[in-house]
C-alpha cells in the first residue's frame, strides 16, 4: 500500500509541475509586433511610368492616346531608330502607355527584388501577355530607388465574339513577381539609438499602458513610457536594439478596443465590436408594401356569336403591412451576440438593421460609436 500511495503522490506532483508550466490560454492576448509599428521602420511609395509591349491588338490606340506614341517614339529614338518622319504614320495596337508602383520595404539593399503592380494608363483593353519594359521607379524626393521590368500577369480572363463578350477579373491591371531590382537604399540603422518609440496602429491609452506594463516587467526595470495613445517610448539603456527588440515584439498582451459599430451603406455590411452595449430600449420594424399586378385576359365570343375579341384587364392587389411582426424590448447593457439574436428575432435584414443601428443611435441607447462609410 506504502508503494501504491507513493506512485500516486509521484504521479499527482508531476501533473500539477506540469499545470504550473502549462501557458494560460492566450486566446485574446496578442504579440506585440502584431499591433505596433517601431519608428523609421516603414515602407517608401514608388511609382513609374512605362510602356507595355506584345499585346495581341488590345494596347492603346495611338491616334487618341497621344502619350502613348509620343513615349513610343521617345523610346525608339533612344535605340537609334528615327520615326519623327514618320510619327504620325504609326498604327501599332501592341503598345500600351501603365503606371507602375511598388512598396520598397524598410531594410532593402541594393540588388533585392520587389514586386510591382502594373495598371493601364490610356484606353488599352487587355494587358495579358504583355511585356513590362524597363520603368525607372521614383521616390517621393524624385530620385530612382529601383527599376522594374518583366513579363506581366493579370489572371483575368476576357473572351469577346461578334454577339457577346465575358470578362473575369481586371485585365488592364497586373502585377510582376519580384519585378524590380532595388537600386538604392533608405539610409536607416538601428545601433547607436538610446531610445526607440513603438507606434500603435489602433490608437489606444488603455492598450499603450499594457503594453508599456508588459515591457516594463519582462526587463525588470522602468524602461517604457506612454507619451501618447499612439506612443510607447522604450529606452535601451546600452542594451543590443535587436536582440531586445526581438524580445518585446514576443511579449503578449490583450489590446483594448472602443466600442464602434462600423456600416457600410454601399454593401449593407455592419461590424460590431465586442464592446458595444445597448440600453432599455423597444424596437418595432415593419414596412407597408403595396403590390399590384397586371394580367390582361383575352375575351373571344362563341364561333357564330356577333361579339369582337377583347382584352379585359385583370387586377390583382397584395396587401402586406408585416402584422406578424411584433415590438421587442432589449434590456439595458446587452451584449452584441444579445443584439443581434434580438434583431434577427424580428426578422431583420442588413439594410433594416442599418437604419434601426442608426435610430438606436439619435435615441442615445446605443453606447458605441457609430461609423458610417
Amino acid at each position: 500500500m506504502n508503494r501504491i500511495a507513493q506512485a500516486l503522490a509521484k504521479i499527482f506532483t508531476a501533473l500539477a509541475l506540469a499545470a504550473c508550466f502549462i501557458a494560460p490560454p492566450a486566446a485574446a492576448q496578442i504579440r506585440i509586433k502584431d499591433i505596433v509599428d517601431m519608428e523609421g521602420v516603414r515602407d517608401n511609395q514608388l511609382v513609374g511610368y512605362g510602356l507595355v509591349i506584345g499585346l495581341n491588338g488590345t494596347g492603346d490606340r495611338l491616334k487618341s492616346a497621344v502619350f502613348t506614341r509620343q513615349s513610343l517614339v521617345g523610346m525608339l529614338e533612344r535605340l537609334g531608330v528615327n520615326t519623327r518622319d514618320f510619327e504620325r504614320q504609326l498604327d501599332t495596337k501592341n503598345v500600351a502607355a501603365v503606371m507602375v508602383t511598388a512598396n520598397l520595404p524598410a531594410f532593402a539593399r541594393p540588388g533585392s527584388r520587389i514586386d510591382v503592380a502594373v495598371s493601364a494608363l490610356g484606353d488599352a483593353t487587355n494587358l495579358t501577355g504583355g511585356t513590362l519594359l524597363v520603368t525607372p521607379l521614383l521616390g517621393a524626393d524624385g530620385e530612382v530607388y529601383a527599376v522594374a521590368q518583366g513579363a506581366l500577369a493579370t489572371g483575368a480572363i476576357a473572351a469577346r465574339g461578334a454577339a457577346g463578350s465575358v470578362t473575369r477579373g481586371v485585365p488592364t491591371a497586373g502585377r510582376i513577381s519580384n519585378g524590380a531590382i532595388v537600386e538604392r537604399e533608405v539610409p536607416f540603422t538601428l545601433t547607436n539609438r538610446d531610445r526607440v518609440r513603438l507606434a500603435l496602429r489602433n490608437p489606444d491609452l488603455t492598450t499603450a499602458r499594457r503594453i508599456a506594463a508588459a515591457i516594463n516587467g519582462a526587463s525588470r526595470g522602468n524602461v517604457a513610457t506612454v507619451t501618447d495613445p499612439r506612443t510607447v517610448s522604450v529606452a535601451l539603456n546600452g542594451r543590443d536594439p535587436v536582440a531586445f527588440l526581438t524580445d518585446i515584439e514576443r511579449l503578449r498582451v490583450v489590446p483594448d478596443q472602443i466600442a464602434r459599430v462600423v456600416i457600410d451603406e454601399a454593401t449593407g455590411t455592419i461590424v460590431m465590436g465586442d464592446a458595444v452595449r445597448v440600453s432599455t430600449v423597444a424596437i418595432a420594424q415593419g414596412n407597408l408594401t403595396i403590390r399590384i399586378t397586371e394580367t390582361p385576359q383575352v375575351s373571344q365570343p362563341n364561333a357564330f356569336g356577333q361579339g369582337q375579341t377583347q382584352v379585359v384587364p385583370r387586377t390583382g392587389i397584395e396587401v402586406e403591412d408585416q402584422s406578424d411582426r411584433r415590438m421587442g424590448v432589449l434590456p439595458e447593457a446587452v451584449t452584441l451576440q444579445e443584439l443581434v439574436r434580438g434583431l434577427n428575432s424580428l426578422g431583420v435584414g442588413p439594410r433594416d438593421m442599418i437604419s434601426i443601428l442608426q435610430a438606436i443611435k439619435a435615441a442615445g441607447a446605443l453606447q458605441a460609436d457609430l461609423e458610417l462609410r
